[in-house]
């Protein structure tokens, strides 16, 4: 098989399988607003839905992807959302977006 044609079927089933997710928020009641009813998001669910297809099932890397499950470890929460709505290596730009984004970074950076 021509390997342009290889590589173009790879990297579009690549780029769709980190595309996933869909409506990610739950509703809370939040006691100190009176009982009023607060959207959140899950980070964890987020992560399962965006990043394991590439960062493997418990985040430990597969392939030339590498392994998150200590990134808070190596890079602040600042730093993993940069990465998150940049991009780097073979990872897109903004495949979490948003406050979505923030939520991801914000639990990464708790992987120690």
């Amino acid at each position: 098989m021509n390997k342009k044609l290889l590589a173009a079927i790879f990297g579009s089933a690549l780029m769709l399988a980190a595309c996933g997710g869909g409506d990610d928020e739950a509703t809370e009641t939040n006691e100190e607003n009176g009982g009023e009813v607060v959207e959140t998001q899950d980070a964890e669910k987020i992560v399962q839905g965006n990043c394991t297809s590439c960062h493997g099932g418990n985040l430990e890397g597969q392939g030339n992807f590498p392994n998150i499950s200590d990134v808070g470890s190596r890079l602040s929460q600042e730093e993993i959302l940069k990465v998150i709505q940049e991009g780097k290596g073979a990872m897109p730009a903004n495949i979490v977006e948003g406050a979505e984004a923030e939520v991801v970074a914000e639990w990464l950076s708790n992987k120690k």
